[in-house]
C-alpha cells in the first residue's frame, strides 16, 4: 500500500524508531476500500497508534520537532502539528464505559495494552484496522478486511450502541456513505439502543445526518436504516407521518417514500438543497383531504424551522429550506408575460432559482411516473433569459434613492431640511419598484424622479 503513504508516515516512522507506528482508523479503512472497487480516497485525517515506547519518550521526540498538545486524560490524544501535517497520535488505549453518550468512558493507556484491545475499543469492525508504516502490514484482528470487502457494517458486541450512542448515527451515515448493508447483530443492536438517540447531544446528531445528507449519494439508505431500527422516530417524526400515506395519480409512491427519492435525486454538496427535498412535501399528511393536500406546502414550511433547529443547524441553513418548500409548488407557465416572471424572481430571489429548478426536477423523478412534458424546461429557459437582462430585483437596484425621495418632499415643503425619512418614503419607492418591475425600461434615474414627484403629488394630495 506504498502509495497510501504520506510524509507524516515517513516522518513518524522515522523518528518514533524503534518504536512502531500504526495508521489506524478511516484512513486505513478506505485504503482497503480501494483494494476492492478501485475508487481512490484523499486521507482527511491522520490518525496513529504507537506501541513499545513510553509516553514520556514519545512526547520528548514529537516536541523536539514540532507543536504537541496532550488532550484527555490518562494522556489520550496528542494534537501533532508539523509542516508535514497535523496528525492525532496515541499509545494504545482501552476504554471502559462508565455511563450514556460517547464521553463517559473511563480510558487506560499505555504500552503495555496490546494494540488488538485499542482497535477493539473502536465502533465497528471495518474501522478496528492497523496498518503498519514500517512495511505496510496490515493488523486485521477483529475481521474488519471480511467486512469492507462484503460491503458490511458489523460490531463486536451489541453493547457497542449502548455504550456510545452517537454510534446508531454513524452506522447509519457510514451505511448511506458507502452504500453498505448493516449485518443482523448491528442491526438488532441498533433496534435495541434507539431509546438512547435522545441522550446525544442535538449537534453531534445534526453533524452525523448533515454527514449523511453531504456526501451519500443516497442518504435514502442511511434514513431507512433510522426508519427501520426506531431511530427516526425519536429524531423526525414528523417525517414518519408520510409513511403509508396514499396520494393522487401523478405519485407512484406514499408521501414518506416519495420524499426519499426525491432526496436521492438531488447531487450530493448542497445541505440547503437536500434538507429541502426530503421534507418538501413533509406537511402533506397533516393536510390531505381526499386526493388533494391543500397549503402542505405551508404548513410544511412551518414544520421546516422546529425539525431543523431540534439539530442546531445554522439559521441560513433553516431559512433556505423553509423558503424552498413554501415555494416548491410554483406555477411554470413557459407563456407567462415578462412582467410576470420578473416578479416569480423577486418572490423566490434569484440566488434561490437554481436550488427550486433542481428541486423541481428531483419532485418529479421522484414521483415515480414518466416525466409529461417539456414545460419546466421551458419556463426555466425564460426565468434565466429575463435574470440575464439584470432587472432590478429590488428596490435598492433602483436608479434613484430614498435620499432622493427625501430631497423632493423637502423641495415641495414637504418634509423640513432635518428630516430624515419616514413611511411616505418607502411607499414611493415601493411603486417605483412596482413599475419598474412591468417596465424595466423606467429604471432611469430622469425616468424615476418624474414618476417619483407625481407619486408625492398624489399622495399629497389624497392626504391634504
Amino acid at each position: 500500500m506504498n502509495g497510501s503513504r504520506h510524509p507524516l508516515d515517513s516522518l513518524l516512522s522515522s523518528l518514533l524508531a524503534p518504536a512502531e507506528v500504526f495508521a489506524v482508523g478511516g484512513r486505513v479503512r478506505d485504503e482497503l476500500r480501494t483494494r476492492f472497487d478501485g475508487i481512490k480516497r484523499a486521507p482527511k485525517d491522520f490518525d496513529y497508534v504507537v506501541t513499545g515506547i513510553e509516553a514520556s519518550t514519545l512526547l520528548s521526540k514529537l516536541q523536539s520537532i514540532g507543536e504537541v498538545d496532550v488532550v484527555g486524560a490518562s494522556f489520550a490524544v496528542v494534537k501533532f502539528r508539523h509542516a508535514a501535517g497535523e496528525a492525532d497520535i496515541a499509545l494504545p488505549r482501552r476504554e471502559q464505559s462508565t455511563g450514556l453518550g460517547h464521553r463517559d468512558f473511563e480510558v487506560e493507556s499505555g504500552p503495555s495494552i496490546p494494540l488488538a484491545a485499542d482497535l477493539a475499543r473502536r465502533d465497528f469492525r471495518m474501522n478496528m484496522i492497523a496498518r503498519r508504516l514500517s512495511d505496510d502490514l496490515i493488523l486485521d484482528p477483529h475481521g474488519g478486511l471480511r467486512d469492507i470487502e462484503a460491503r458490511r457494517i458489523d460490531i463486536l458486541t451489541r453493547r457497542t450502541f449502548v455504550e456510545d450512542p452517537l454510534r446508531l448515527l454513524r452506522a447509519a451515515q457510514f451505511a448511506g456513505r458507502f452504500e453498505f448493508s448493516l449485518s443482523n447483530e448491528a442491526l438488532h443492536g441498533m433496534i435495541a439502543a434507539a431509546d438512547l438517540v435522545t441522550t446525544v447531544s442535538p449537534e453531534r446528531i445534526g453533524e452525523e445526518l448533515t454527514k449523511l445528507l453531504l456526501l451519500a449519494a443516497k442518504p435514502s439508505v442511511g434514513l431507512e436504516i433510522l426508519r427501520e431500527t426506531g431511530v427516526l422516530a425519536r429524531i423526525w417524526p414528523e417525517l414518519l407521518e408520510g409513511v403509508g400515506v396514499d396520494q393522487n395519480e401523478w405519485h407512484a409512491y406514499d408521501v414518506y417514500r416519495h420524499n426519499l427519492l426525491t432526496l436521492d435525486a438531488t447531487l450530493s454538496g448542497d445541505l440547503i438543497l437536500r434538507l429541502a427535498a426530503l421534507l418538501h412535501d413533509v406537511g402533506k399528511p397533516r393536510t390531505k383531504d381526499g386526493p388533494h393536500f391543500y397549503r402542505h406546502e405551508q404548513v410544511g414550511a412551518e414544520l421546516v424551522p422546529e425539525m431543523l433547529a431540534r439539530l442546531r443547524l445554522p439559521h441560513a441553513v433553516i431559512d433556505g429550506v423553509a423558503h424552498l418548500v413554501r415555494q416548491h409548488m410554483y406555477s411554470a407557465d413557459p407563456d407567462a408575460l415578462p412582467k410576470t416572471i420578473r416578479r416569480f424572481i423577486q418572490r423566490m430571489g434569484s440566488d434561490q432559482l437554481s436550488r427550486l429548478f433542481a428541486l423541481r426536477a428531483a419532485d418529479i423523478i421522484g414521483s415515480g411516473l414518466p416525466k409529461r412534458d417539456d414545460k419546466n424546461e421551458r419556463f426555466e429557459a425564460r426565468v434565466y433569459a429575463i435574470v440575464a437582462e439584470a432587472p432590478a430585483g429590488s428596490v435598492r437596484d433602483l436608479a434613484i434613492s430614498g435620499r432622493d425621495v427625501i430631497r423632493l418632499l423637502q423641495e415641495r415643503g414637504l418634509a423640513g431640511m432635518d428630516f430624515s425619512g419616514d413611511r411616505r418614503v418607502g411607499r414611493v419607492l415601493k411603486a417605483l419598484f412596482e413599475q419598474v418591475t412591468d417596465d424595466p425600461e423606467r429604471n432611469e434615474r430622469t425616468v424615476l424622479l418624474q414618476l417619483a414627484r407625481d407619486l408625492i403629488a398624489d399622495q399629497n394630495s389624497a392626504n391634504p
